[in-house]
């Protein structure tokens, strides 16, 4: 059985999103489904992002909406009751982690260095957010780091843009990338939806060349 983790990979991006008002909620996951991605990681680092949540689950099912910046158990509690499907951290919190694993949520505390990989690997995670990705060495950086670790999986945040997207996906051990710039935080308040449905078009055109260059190869 496909999981969430699974789509993940297929699809190769998720956009990583702060929203201010949750009215707009509903047009930026009908945006990023013109696109052709049926992802969403909605971040708490705005009041609105429970509300968005919740409005994303009720009236677009057909999204997979996410929580990103959950620093604590309550905070995943509160994204679970609004209707997140996936749970995303910025760093390792083993109780979060604790919470999320006894109820299924699929979630992706964030490590910058090995002795959190191996902390996330003793909690049977093998899928983690590499964050933040440019300010940490890129590319160069993630594979050196993930060498020692053959059976992990990495999401590479922070930094990551259409222009060096291809270089993270290119490496074997990224399971796929989290990105904002496909829905910046002015672009929704600005309702610039047409704009996010377009520079999703591009990223998942971009994601379909690179698995047929493999493909070939």
């Amino acid at each position: 059985m496909e999981t969430i983790l699974d789509k993940m990979a297929v699809y190769g991006v998720i956009p990583v999103i702060a929203i201010d008002d949750a009215n707009h909620a509903i047009s930026l996951a009908k945006a990023l489904l013109e696109g052709g991605l049926p992802f969403a990681e909605i971040t708490f680092r705005t009041a609105a992002a429970e509300q968005s949540i919740r409005n994303i689950a009720a009236e677009v099912p057909e999204m997979i909406v996410g929580a990103g910046s959950v620093a604590n158990a309550a905070t995943a509690e509160r994204a679970l009751a609004a209707g997140a499907r996936f749970i995303v951290s910025a760093g390792f919190d083993g109780a979060t982690v604790d919470w999320c694993s006894q109820r299924g949520l699929p979630i992706t505390p964030g490590v910058a260095t090995p002795t959190e990989i191996m902390m996330g690997l003793a909690k049977g995670l093998d899928v983690l957010k590499f964050f933040p990705a440019e300010v940490l060495g890129g590319p160069k950086a993630l594979k050196a780091m993930a060498a020692p670790f053959p059976g992990v999986k990495f999401i590479p945040t922070g930094g990551v843009t259409l222009e060096n997207l291809g270089e993270y996906l290119k490496l074997p051990m990224v399971h796929c990338c989290g990105g904002s710039w496909l829905a910046t935080q002015k672009m929704i308040a600005e309702g610039k939806f047409a704009e996010i449905t377009r520079l999703t078009g591009e990223a998942m055109a971009l994601v379909r060349s690179l698995r047929a260059q493999r493909a070939k190869s």
